[in-house]
């Protein structure tokens, strides 16, 4: 069955999740894709489709297309074109082709291929093909399917569970009674706490205690860059010092998804949304506009907490939006005014002994005639909270430029590093 070469915009590409085999996808491939457009159409790699636009292999370089593309919709791709087939043939179809060419299925991935195509009626033999494994192998994987999916359902109820939904949503999206999806949330909580006991009180090598209230970073700890982008040490950081397992962490302005991350590694809760969630994880960020009021979050008893990184005014100015709604496009005193009220609304739902963190840099090369501007001793001036900690994370020098330099010569000027996070104590 040999597909036609063709093209279409990116609005008549369709995702179908219950016809692709891979689970999840890589940010990070996304934007590599993202920078490398060209040598992938040179060499052929387009987006494969059925004959109704939806996706049967390619999801990470359709991201990528929508990434260097800025979204825009109207953008025309090169892609394979299928001839019409039965469900079950473009499922098997879209297995064969995500298991041979660019990033593998994983593991599960393809064990759950292999349960669905045998549900279907394919032979061990066309199965083992589809999705490169032996038939001994599928044999043992098909033996379990029960077990499996029971596996399957339970890792979806843990996922959901972090992230946040309730058991009224997650009750829906696996089939189970909601009474159920209580018992299992307990049972499986304790499960793996057990098994990840270690990384969830930050006993690893692999992390570094923060004694002292100076926190740098010579090389950025995140996989997906994107502008204004939080460290993820920072946030690794604060959930030693401020959290225990199963806390929720609220962040609402998630940026490229560092707190989920940092969240997912060390077994916290996490709410996180943006105004514009990146097109890479927005299947994991919430989009909610900030400006529009707290999110609707039913456990905010649990919250314990809150982490924001806003746009650092003229800093960021028309680098997410050109909307004058935009906290990086806002007029100075309505910037601090917009902040400010939503550290006091946050307080107001927080239970105490919960933190609120604020992590903004003054603003200087890109105020109006380069005026150090100290939203530090804003904040401070306009929140009235006890202030817990007050945590330094300069930037290196490299950050500024031959001309900043030569300016802060002639001026007689100093160029800002300083980078503060505030905690508030609920």
């Amino acid at each position: 069955m040999k597909p036609t070469h063709e093209t279409r915009k990116l609005a008549e590409i369709v995702f179908d999740e219950a016809l692709y085999p891979r689970r999840e996808h890589d940010p990070a491939i996304v934007q590599r894709y993202a920078s490398s457009i060209e040598s992938i159409e040179a060499a052929g790699k387009y987006i494969s489709l059925t004959h109704d636009n939806r996706i049967l292999d390619g999801k990470h370089r359709f991201l990528g297309y929508r990434v260097a593309s800025q979204d825009d919709q109207e953008r025309s791709v090169p892609v394979f074109v299928y001839p019409e087939m039965p469900e079950h043939d473009a499922f098997a179809l879209a297995v064969e082709l995500n298991s041979q060419h660019g990033y593998q299925l994983l593991e599960r991935d393809k064990k759950q291929s292999a349960v669905k195509l045998y549900g279907f009626g394919f032979s061990y033999k066309t199965i083992s093909g589809m999705v490169s494994v032996s038939e001994r192998e599928l044999t043992a994987w098909l033996s379990d399917t029960v077990k499996q999916e029971k596996e399957r359902k339970d890792e979806m109820i843990l996922d959901m569970h972090f992230s946040c939904h309730t058991q009224a949503e997650i009750a829906k999206a696996t089939g189970l009674a909601q009474p159920t999806i209580k018992e299992k949330i307990d049972t499986l909580s304790e499960r793996y706490q057990g098994s990840n006991s270690i990384k969830l009180t930050f006993s690893d090598e692999e992390f570094e205690t923060p004694i002292y209230n100076v926190w740098t970073q010579n090389a950025k700890s995140n996989a997906v860059g994107h502008f204004g982008n939080t460290e993820q040490r920072w946030v690794e950081n604060l959930l030693y010092a401020y959290t225990e397992p199963f806390d929720i962490v609220v962040d609402p302005f998630a940026g490229g998804g560092a707190t989920i991350d940092v969240c997912k590694k060390r077994g916290r809760r996490y709410f996180v949304s943006d105004r514009l969630p990146i097109i890479a994880r927005e299947d994991e960020i919430r989009k909610w506009d900030i400006g529009d009021g707290l999110p609707e979050l039913p456990q905010w008893k649990d919250v314990k907490l809150v982490y924001l990184d806003p746009p650092y005014w003229k800093q960021a100015e028309n680098q997410y939006s050109s909307d004058p709604e935009d906290l990086a496009n806002m007029p100075l005193e309505k910037f601090n005014e917009a902040l400010s009220g939503l550290i006091k609304a946050f307080a107001k739902k927080l239970k105490a002994g919960s933190f609120i963190a604020l992590i903004i840099q003054p603003t200087q090369w890109n105020a109006p005639d380069r005026q150090f501007t100290d939203h530090v001793g804003d904040m401070l001036r306009a929140v009235k909270l006890p202030v817990d900690m007050r945590i330094s994370c300069p930037y290196s020098t490299q950050q500024c430029t031959a001309q900043m330099v030569d300016w802060a010569k002639e001026n007689r000027r100093c160029l800002v590093l300083s980078r503060e996070i505030i905690v508030w104590r609920i």
